[in-house]
């Protein structure tokens, strides 16, 4: 079901944010260095005015993950919560800057083969805004409408002989998304539902463990 970008969707997607508790963090996660990523929810670029979120296409330039889809996003730095730490980065990649007062919540913690924990801030852009992808980091942006996250279709899970985990895979219209960002993009999709559904276990295709 589509939803319009208006203060109604606004409001409902921050109560159920609100809603949902999130994981605590473990000792097995203790070691890993900290990052943060926006689901921010723009406009959609259709004819209806519908509710996405912002998905880029990292540069090719970059020294790791290079072209492959994400959240904006990175690793926090020092004395930085998640949340100033997704703010920035928006800013940074989109040129999107936005107020504290644009979060709506938080998801659960993800870990990731390559080191990091991920802390994934739902955040509410205005509509007037208009990302300017930064082209040191990124290679383009793209708006998926929330519609097409609830999906039955969306989302598939495969194995691979490296790992006894399920891998998760996204079927965007741009091309097929693998975890971590899938894994993110997909506990939004059930939060929106109500439902409390975990994706720490959700594994990543080999390709995205370095």
């Amino acid at each position: 079901m589509a939803l319009p970008f208006d203060d109604a969707t606004r409001r409902n997607i921050a109560e159920r944010c609100a809603a949902f508790v999130r994981l605590p963090g473990n000792d097995a996660t203790s070691a890993l260095k900290h990052a943060a990523v926006a689901i921010a929810l723009a406009p959609s670029d259709r004819g209806e005015v519908e509710t996405a979120l912002l998905l880029t296409r990292r540069a090719a330039s970059l020294r790791t993950h290079r072209a492959q889809w994400a959240l904006p996003g990175g690793r926090c730095d020092a004395g930085e919560t998640p949340v100033q730490a997704a703010l920035r980065e928006l800013h940074e990649e989109l040129g999107l800057a936005l107020a504290p007062d644009a979060v709506l919540g938080l998801l659960d913690d993800y870990p990731t083969r390559s080191g990091y924990l991920i802390t994934p801030v739902v955040m509410w852009v205005g509509g007037d805004a208009v990302p300017v992808p930064n082209p040191a980091e990124v290679a383009s942006v793209h708006r998926i409408d929330l519609a097409a996250i609830a999906a039955d279709e969306a989302f598939d899970f495969t194995n691979i002989p490296e790992s006894t985990g399920r891998v998760i895979r996204f079927h965007a219209r741009e091309g097929l998304i693998h975890a971590p960002t899938a894994a993110l993009i997909y506990q939004f999709r059930e939060v929106l539902a109500a439902r409390d559904t975990r994706v720490d276990l959700l594994e990543q295709p080999v390709f995205a463990w370095k």
